[in-house]
C-alpha cells in the first residue's frame, strides 16, 4: 500500500484573496496618481513620484496577474535586466521633460 495521507495537494499560486487584495492596491496607487495630477506639486517632484508608482504597479502585475511570483527565480532573473534598463531609458528622456521652458505668448 501506498503512504497516501488523503490531504489534495494545492497547486502553487494565488488565492481569490491575494488578487482581490492585489486589486485593491493597484487601485489605491491609481487613485494616487490620479490625485497628484490635480495638485499643484513640481514638475520633477510630480514625475518621480509618478514613475516610482508606476514601477511598483508594474512590479505587482508582472507577481501576480502574470503569475511570476509563483514561477521559478531564473525566470525573474531573466526579466529584472530589462526592468533595469526600461527605467534607465525613462529617466533618461524624462531628463528633458525638466528643461523645457515656459510657453511665453507671442508679443
Amino acid at each position: 500500500m501506498s503512504a497516501h495521507s488523503g490531504e489534495i495537494e494545492q497547486p502553487a499560486g494565488g488565492t481569490t484573496g491575494t488578487f482581490a487584495k492585489v486589486w485593491v492596491v493597484l487601485l489605491v496607487l491609481t487613485g494616487i496618481e490620479v490625485f497628484l495630477a490635480y495638485e499643484q506639486v513640481g514638475l520633477l517632484l510630480m514625475l518621480t513620484i509618478l514613475v516610482g508608482l508606476s514601477v511598483i504597479k508594474a512590479a505587482l502585475i508582472i507577481a501576480y496577474f502574470m503569475h511570476l511570483k509563483f514561477d521559478r527565480l531564473s525566470l525573474f532573473l531573466t526579466l529584472f535586466p530589462m526592468l533595469i534598463f526600461c527605467i534607465l531609458l525613462m529617466l533618461i528622456f524624462l531628463g528633458d521633460a525638466t528643461r523645457i521652458p515656459a510657453m511665453r505668448p507671442p508679443a
